[in-house]
C-alpha cells in the first residue's frame, strides 16, 4: 500500500487543528464546490457555453469570462444544502459565521408586537436585517414585513442552485440595504427532470414534529428553445408547545431555571457591593399564581384552591414589610420560594410554522442570440406561538375589601386593619386559554424579462432585464387577548340586587360586564371570560408592493495593456408601499376601521387613540416612495506578467434619487493581485454604501398620548406624537475589506484557505428616541429635534419619531479554509473535504447620539448577537454512494455587557453607564452535528441527520425583568433534533 507523503500528513493535521471548514461553505476565489471541480472562483469563470447562460458572480455585475471580484463571498453549493437536511434552507444560511442578529422561529416568540414574528430575515454582521439585502436570482423580492425586509421562506428552496453570501458592502452592485452585504439565492433555471425530497423529524423531547414534502420538475420543449421548471414544497415544524406557568422547561427540558438579575438601586452601591447579580429560580414577588396581596397590612396573603388564603412563601427567607417590599429580596424578583406562578418558561421555544411554495418559470429562446422567461412564485408562511401564559399583573390592581368574592376572614382582616382595599397581583393563570399570535404572511411575485446578447461599437454585449411586482399580505390575529378596561371592570365586583354579583360601574354594567373572581384557583365564568377575551382580538391585515424594473448591460468594449477592460452598466426603476389597517380596539375608531360590528362601541374603551389591549395594540398606517437609479462598474487589468502576476481594479458607482430623500451616490473600489507566488492572492475593496429609509420609518401610524417629561427643571404634561419621519435621510456606510487568499498552490493541491479583516462604519443611523431623550437633545442645542416639539405654547407637544442620529462600527476578521484530498494512499475509498469558517468581531460600537450616554461596545456579548468568536466547521467523507458528515457550530465564551464592572468586593459606585456586577461571564458553546446518506439506486439516496448530538443546553441569559431567558439568536434552544428522508432523482 502507497504511503501517504509527510507534506500531505502535515497539511491534513495542520488544518485540522486550526481551521477546518464550514458547513459546506466556499469562498468564491478561495474554495471549491462540494464535487470535485476547479475552485469556485474559476468555476464562475469557466466558459459557459450557451451564452444565455451567464456567469453569475454575486459581489458584482461583470459577467465577464476570467473575472475575478476582489468582494468576499462566501458560497454554498446544492450538495452543501443537501447536507445540512434543514426543513427550511434559512437555518442553514444563519448558521454562517458572518450572519449574526438573523431572525427565525425560535426568535421573537416573546413578543406580540414586534411584527417580526415568524420571519425568516437574513442579517448580516449583526447590522440587522434592514442593512442586508437579500435577493432571489439577483433580483429585488418584495418585503414581508413594514420594514422590508424579506421572507426567506417564500422563497422555491429545492430549486436553488447555489447561495451566494457577499460579506463585504454592495450598494453601488445593487443599491440600497446592501450596507453589511448580499445573500443571493439562485435557482437552477435550466433543471431538467424530476427530483422531490421527503423529510420527517422531532426533537429529543418528542416535540417539533417536522415534515417536509418537495417537488420539482423540469423539461426542455421545442427542441430545447423552450424550458419549463415548477417546483411545490410543503413543509410544517410543529413547535414546542407552552408548558405554560412554573418555570418548568417544556417536556422535560429541565435546564430552564428563571434565570434573572437582581438590580438594586444606584443609590445604594455604595457600600463596595455589586449593583447587579446573577440568580436562578427568581421569584416575582408582585404576583403569585392564584393571587397574592402586594401591599398593605395582609402583604403577604395568597390565594389557592376555591379562593381559601395561606401565607405566601416568598424566596430568599423573604418577609413582607407592608409596604409592598420583601426584606431579603431585591425589587423585583426573590430567589426560590413558591414559584409556581412564574411565567418565564411559559414562552414557546419554537412556532409551529407551516410553509407552502409553489414555482415555475418559463423560457423561450426567440433566436439564438434572445430569450425571454417568466416566473410566478406563491408563497404562504402560517405561525403560532404564545409569548406568555396568563396576563400578568404585577401588583398593580386594586381590590375593594367590599369584592364579594373574597372570603369571608380577608372580609374581616381588612376590618380589623381599618383598610378598605389592597393592592393586587396575578398570573391570571385561571384563564382558560394562553394568548396565541398568528402571522400569516402571503406573497403573489410575477417576473417577465429578457436575456441575450447583441453587437455594437464592433464588440460583443450581453444583457438581462426584468420587470417584477410582488405582493405580501400579512395578516395578524392574536386569540385570547383581554381588554384592560373590560378586566379592570369586571374584577370590581360589588353584590347587586337580590343578592347577585354584578359590576361596580353602572356603564360598564349596562354594556355587558359579567363580574370575573381572580381570587384563587377558581373556574372562570365562561360570560366572564367572554366578556374580556372577545372572540375577534387584537387584528392587523397590511400589504406589501413592490414593482421594479431593471436591466444591465455586461461587455468588454476595449483593451488596456494587461488585458480586455469588463463593464457593467445598468439602470433599475423601483416603487415600494404598503397600508396597515388594524383592528378599532388597538387603533381607535377610524372611518377605515374594519369589521366595526365585530368590534362594538364601548363606554369603557378608548375610540380616539385605541391601545386598549393587553398587548397587540396594532395601529393603521400607509405610504409609497419611488426610487430611480443607474450604476456603472468595470473591472480593469493593470498588469500582467510572469514574474509579478497579474493585477487589475474593479470600480463602480451608482447614482440613485429616492422620491422622499433626495439625490445620493454610492461607489465601490476593489484590486486584485493574483502575486507570482503560488497560489496566493491579495485583495481590497472598499466602498461607500447606502441604506434608505424604509417606509415603516417614514410612514410610521400616528399615536398620541400623554406624557411628562422634565424641560428646565420643570415637569411638563405634554402629547407624546408618534408619527413617521419623511425628513429622514438615507444612512450611509463605509465598508474596507483586505485580505489573503491562498487557492490550491501546486505544495499543497485540494488546500484554500483566506482571512478577511473588515472595517464597516455606519453614520446617520436611524434610530427613535423617547420623549424625555429627545427633550434632552434640543435643550443640548439639537435644532432638527427642537423643530419636532413645542414645550411653550399652551399645548405643548414632544414629537417622537426617528431620526438621524446614532452610528455604528464593525470591524474583524474572516477566517475560511477547505482541504479536499483522495484516500487512496490510505487504501480507503472515497474523498475526504476538512472545511472550516470563521469569524472574529474585534469591535462593535454604536453610539446612539443620546445626551449623557457613552457608546457601548455589543462585540463578545453574547446577550446579543455578536459573539467575539462564531466559527463552523466540518469533516466529510464521500464516496459515489455514500457519505458521512460531522461538523461543529462554535460560539466563544463572552460577557453580559461590556459596560459592566466586574467586582465581588470593594466595587466602585455604580453608574448609568458603568453598572457593577458580581460575575459578568457568559459562557458560549460548542454544537456537534452529524449526518450521511446513502444511494440505494441510481434513483433513490436515504439520508439522516443529527443535530446538536450531544443535546447542549442553552447558556441562560438572564433578564431584568420577566423576560425569555434564553437567547435564541446565538443558542440553539431546542436540543437534539433528529431528521431522516429520502431524495429522489428521475
Amino acid at each position: 500500500m502507497r504511503q501517504p507523503s509527510p507534506r500531505r500528513l502535515i497539511h491534513l493535521a495542520a488544518l485540522t487543528a486550526c481551521s477546518s471548514l464550514a458547513l459546506g461553505a466556499q469562498a468564491q476565489g478561495q474554495s471549491q464546490p462540494a464535487e470535485p471541480a476547479p475552485p469556485a472562483a474559476e468555476a464562475a469563470s469557466a466558459p459557459a457555453g450557451n451564452v444565455l447562460s451567464p456567469v453569475v458572480v454575486s459581489g458584482s455585475r461583470i459577467q465577464s469570462r476570467g473575472f475575478t471580484q476582489p468582494t468576499p463571498t462566501t458560497r454554498l453549493v446544492a450538495a452543501d444544502l443537501d447536507k445540512t437536511a434543514k426543513p427550511n434552507l434559512f437555518n442553514a444560511i444563519a448558521e454562517l459565521p458572518a450572519l449574526q442578529g438573523s431572525t427565525g422561529r425560535t426568535t421573537s416568540t416573546n413578543s406580540t408586537s414586534s411584527g417580526i414574528q415568524g420571519l425568516s430575515s437574513l442579517s448580516l454582521r449583526g447590522l440587522g436585517p434592514i442593512r442586508t439585502l437579500t435577493l432571489l436570482d439577483g433580483q429585488r423580492v418584495v418585503g414581508a414585513n413594514v420594514t422590508g425586509v424579506t421572507d426567506v421562506s417564500q422563497f422555491p428552496q429545492l430549486l436553488v442552485q447555489q447561495v451566494d453570501v457577499v460579506t463585504g458592502g454592495a450598494s453601488a452592485s445593487y443599491g440600497s440595504d446592501a450596507v453589511g452585504g448580499v445573500v443571493n439565492f439562485i435557482t437552477d433555471k435550466r433543471f431538467t427532470g424530476f427530483k422531490a425530497n421527503i423529510e420527517g423529524g422531532q426533537t429529543n423531547y418528542g416535540d417539533d414534529e417536522n415534515a417536509t414534502l418537495q417537488a420539482a420538475w423540469g423539461r426542455g420543449f421545442m427542441a430545447g428553445r423552450a424550458h419549463l421548471t415548477a417546483s411545490v414544497e410543503y413543509s410544517r415544524e410543529r413547535g414546542v408547545p407552552s408548558p405554560r406557568f412554573g418555570g418548568a422547561g417544556a417536556n422535560g427540558r429541565t435546564w430552564f431555571k428563571n434565570p434573572a438579575f437582581q438590580v438594586r438601586p444606584i443609590s445604594q452601591t455604595g457600600d463596595g457591593k455589586p449593583q447587579y447579580t446573577f440568580i436562578e429560580n427568581a421569584q416575582q414577588f408582585q404576583y403569585s399564581k392564584y393571587g397574592l396581596i402586594t401591599n398593605g397590612p395582609l402583604q403577604g396573603t395568597a390565594f389557592g384552591k376555591d379562593g381559601v388564603p395561606y401565607t405566601f412563601q416568598y424566596g430568599s427567607n423573604g418577609v413582607p414589610t407592608g409596604t409592598g417590599a420583601v426584606t431579603g429580596c431585591v425589587t423585583p424578583f426573590c430567589v426560590g420560594g413558591d414559584l409556581s406562578g412564574t411565567v418565564g418558561g411559559g414562552t414557546t421555544l419554537g412556532m409551529n410554522m407551516t410553509r407552502q411554495v409553489a414555482y415555475t418559470r418559463g423560457s423561450f429562446e426567440l433566436n439564438d442570440d434572445h430569450e425571454v422567461f417568466f416566473s410566478l412564485n406563491y408563497g404562504k408562511v402560517d405561525s403560532r406561538f404564545t409569548p406568555n401564559p396568563g396576563a400578568a399583573k404585577n401588583g398593580n390592581l386594586t381590590i375593594q375589601c367590599s369584592n364579594p368574592f373574597l372570603p369571608a376572614s380577608i372580609v374581616a382582616a381588612c376590618a380589623a386593619n381599618n383598610i378598605t382595599s389592597f393592592a393586587y397581583g396575578v398570573a391570571n393563570a385561571i384563564f382558560p386559554k394562553d394568548i396565541e399570535v398568528n402571522p400569516v404572511r402571503t406573497q403573489l411575485r410575477a417576473v417577465v424579462g429578457a436575456n441575450g446578447r447583441f453587437s455594437a461599437l464592433g464588440k460583443d454585449w450581453t444583457y438581462d432585464g426584468y420587470a417584477a411586482h410582488g405582493q405580501n399580505t400579512i395578516d395578524l390575529r392574536v386569540a385570547n387577548m383581554t381588554l384592560n378596561a373590560r378586566y379592570n371592570a369586571a374584577i370590581d365586583a360589588v353584590r347587586g340586587p337580590n343578592n347577585t354579583i354584578v359590576c361596580r360601574n353602572a356603564a360598564a354594567a349596562a354594556s355587558g360586564c359579567v363580574p370575573l373572581n381572580i381570587i384563587g384557583d377558581v373556574p372562570i365564568d365562561p360570560a366572564a371570560w367572554a366578556y374580556i377575551a372577545p372572540a375577534n382580538g387584537p387584528f392587523q391585515h397590511s400589504r406589501q408592493r413592490q414593482s421594479v424594473a431593471g436591466i444591465n448591460v455586461n461587455g468588454e468594449p476595449f483593451s488596456l495593456w494587461a488585458g480586455p477592460v469588463a463593464v457593467a452598466v445598468g439602470a433599475e426603476a423601483r416603487r415600494e408601499q404598503y397600508y396597515v389597517l388594524a383592528d378599532p380596539y388597538g387603533n381607535g375608531v377610524t372611518a377605515d376601521s374594519p369589521n366595526s360590528a365585530a368590534y362594538p362601541a364601548d363606554p369603557l374603551l378608548n375610540t380616539s387613540v385605541g391601545n386598549n389591549w393587553y398587548a397587540g395594540n396594532y395601529h393603521n398606517a400607509r405610504g409609497a416612495y419611488h426610487v430611480k437609479e443607474a450604476y456603472l462598474e468595470l473591472n480593469a487589468p493593470m498588469f500582467k506578467s510572469s514574474q509579478f502576476g497579474e493585477g487589475s481594479l474593479n470600480l463602480a458607482a451608482r447614482h440613485t434619487n429616492y422620491s422622499t430623500s433626495g439625490n445620493i451616490d454610492s461607489w465601490k473600489l476593489g484590486g486584485l493581485w493574483k502575486t507570482g507566488l503560488d497560489g496566493l492572492r491579495l485583495r481590497a475593496v472598499t466602498s461607500k454604501d447606502v441604506r434608505a429609509p424604509n417606509l415603516s420609518e417614514l410612514y410610521a401610524a400616528p399615536v398620541v398620548i400623554n406624557n411628562t417629561v422634565n424641560y428646565q427643571g420643570t415637569t411638563l404634561t405634554v402629547q407624546q406624537r408618534t408619527i413617521g419621519n419623511t425628513q429622514l435621510r438615507p444612512e450611509t456606510g463605509r465598508n474596507t475589506t483586505f485580505g489573503l487568499v491562498l487557492a490550491q498552490p501546486k505544495w499543497a493541491p485540494g488546500f484554500s484557505a483566506s482571512i478577511d479583516y473588515f472595517d464597516i462604519k455606519v453614520n446617520d443611523v436611524i434610530s427613535s428616541l423617547n420623549a424625555q431623550q429627545l427633550v434632552d437633545l434640543c435643550v443640548a442645542g439639537n435644532q432638527e429635534v427642537c423643530a419636532a416639539m413645542d414645550l411653550v405654547s399652551p399645548t405643548k407637544y414632544v414629537t417622537v419619531q426617528a431620526f438621524n442620529l446614532a452610528s455604528m462600527r464593525n470591524k474583524g476578521f474572516d477566517l475560511e479554509a477547505v482541504y479536499r484530498f483522495g484516500l487512496a494512499g490510505l487504501g480507503l475509498p472515497g474523498n475526504m473535504t476538512l472545511r472550516g469558517l470563521a469569524t472574529n468581531t474585534r469591535s462593535f460600537k454604536t453610539n446612539s447620539g443620546v445626551v449623557g450616554t457613552i457608546p457601548t461596545e455589543a462585540a463578545g456579548v453574547n446577550l446579543g448577537n455578536t459573539p467575539k468568536w462564531k466559527g463552523q466547521f466540518s469533516q466529510s467523507w464521500e464516496t459515489d454512494t455514500a457519505s458521512l458528515t460531522l461538523s461543529q457550530r462554535w460560539i466563544s465564551d463572552g460577557v453580559y455587557s461590556n459596560e459592566f464592572i466586574e467586582c465581588q468586593t470593594n466595587c466602585p459606585v455604580s453608574t448609568l453607564t458603568h453598572p457593577t456586577i458580581l460575575n459578568n461571564q457568559m459562557k458560549g458553546a460548542l454544537y456537534w452535528d452529524i449526518g450521511g446518506s446513502y444511494r440505494v439506486s441510481k434513483q433513490v439516496t436515504v439520508y439522516f441527520k443529527v443535530d446538536n448530538l450531544t443535546n447542549v443546553d442553552p447558556v441562560a441569559a438572564p433578564q431584568t425583568g420577566t423576560g425569555y431567558g434564553i437567547n435564541p439568536f446565538l443558542y440553539d434552544v431546542l436540543g437534539r433534533q433528529y431528521r431522516v428522508g429520502a431524495r429522489l432523482a428521475f
